[in-house]
């Protein structure tokens, strides 16, 4: 299987993207990696490493989508960018899926007006896996495609999350729950009330609605909600996260003793920061277009990179374009 890489997408492009294709083909045997992007560049840092030269091959793309451009304008005046070039090879069907960790909305406007959105799909969404404190992963849907929203986006965000937490995590009928401001059925805007109206009559795991507080609890295997809901949870849990890390640090080292102890609990720090780490998780898949898409984090190191790979894989390997269009077609039929 032929996976794609922008590999001027992000905070640390090309080195990271450029390592972590190598990590992948050096990992996964059934892959190769087309990185796309300014050739001569490319090729210096691939010079760095060793590899099996078969498992590579770049693309050239003279041009770099910045992250302040207005996304559909770049996309269509950026021909020649690393991730236009990217989304035409996926559409032309030289690659099974696409990866990048570049702008979000560039992202999502490419996988739109070029990939297009599976028949059926009223829009894409953007959905991560979350780790969660019983070490299970939570797929929260949608996380900033979609900021206004329809009580049916959000029903069939729901039914794209359930179908890929089922067919690619091997979750036995998972559990959907809506994210809201309260678990009563009453709870909730406009917006909220009549989406769950709508899950409630769906052939879905439809557990009721969920507050933020209880999104990685896991009691849940997708949440649905709208984009820009989404996107301030996510915001949220990461800022939680690195704050916690932080003071933690400040108190473990604050005097002799506490540092004893920051010794004596050394492996189990490092266990919860593996568990917490967004690089172990990969990216965030764009549900609901005719390809496999991930936006990896920003800030993506090789490791996460590898990893967003490797969630490719496993998408490409369960079919899940084609099963999620095959259920989409049973519920507009």
């Amino acid at each position: 299987m032929n996976i794609i890489l922008d590999a001027f997408g992000g905070d640390n492009a090309p080195k990271a993207i450029v390592e972590g294709a190598v990590q992948a083909v050096n990992a996964y045997s059934d892959i190769k990696v087309i990185l796309t992007g300014k050739e001569e560049l490319i090729k210096e840092e691939l010079a760095l490493y060793n590899y099996d030269r078969s498992k590579i091959q770049v693309v050239n793309a003279t041009q770099v989508i910045d992250m302040a451009e207005s996304p559909v304008e770049a996309i269509k005046r950026k021909n020649d960018s690393s991730l236009v070039v990217g989304f035409n090879l996926l559409k032309e069907g030289k690659g099974q899926a696409f990866i990048t960790a570049g702008s979000t909305g560039a992202t999502v406007a490419g996988a739109t007006l070029i990939v297009r959105r599976i028949k059926g799909v009223k829009r894409p969404a953007l959905a991560p896996v979350m780790p969660t404190t019983k070490g299970t992963g939570v797929l929260l849907i949608d996380c900033g495609a979609n900021v206004d929203c329809k009580p049916s986006y959000l029903a069939q965000f729901a039914q794209m999350g359930s179908i890929y937490m089922s067919k690619a995590q091997g979750v036995l009928n998972p559990r959907v729950g809506l994210l809201n401001n309260g678990a009563e059925e009453e709870k909730g805007n406009m917006l909220t009330k009549e989406a769950y109206a709508i899950l409630k009559g769906m052939p879905l795991n439809f557990v009721g609605n969920v507050e933020a507080r209880n999104v990685n609890s896991g009691d849940y295997d997708v949440v649905a909600c709208d984009g820009f809901a989404g996107n301030i949870a996510l915001k949220m849990m990461e800022g939680a996260a690195q704050t916690i890390t932080s003071m933690l640090k400040e108190e473990l080292y604050k005097n002799f003793k506490s540092k004893i102890g920051a010794l004596l609990a050394k492996g189990a720090f490092r266990r919860l920061k593996k568990r917490m780490d967004y690089t172990e998780y990969g990216g965030a898949l764009l549900l609901g277009v005719n390809g496999c898409v991930i936006k990896a984090h920003g800030s993506s190191n090789a490791r996460a990179i590898k990893s967003a790979v490797n969630q490719a894989r496993e998408f490409i390997i369960g079919d899940l374009v084609n099963i999620i269009k095959e259920e989409i077609t049973k519920v507009e039929d």
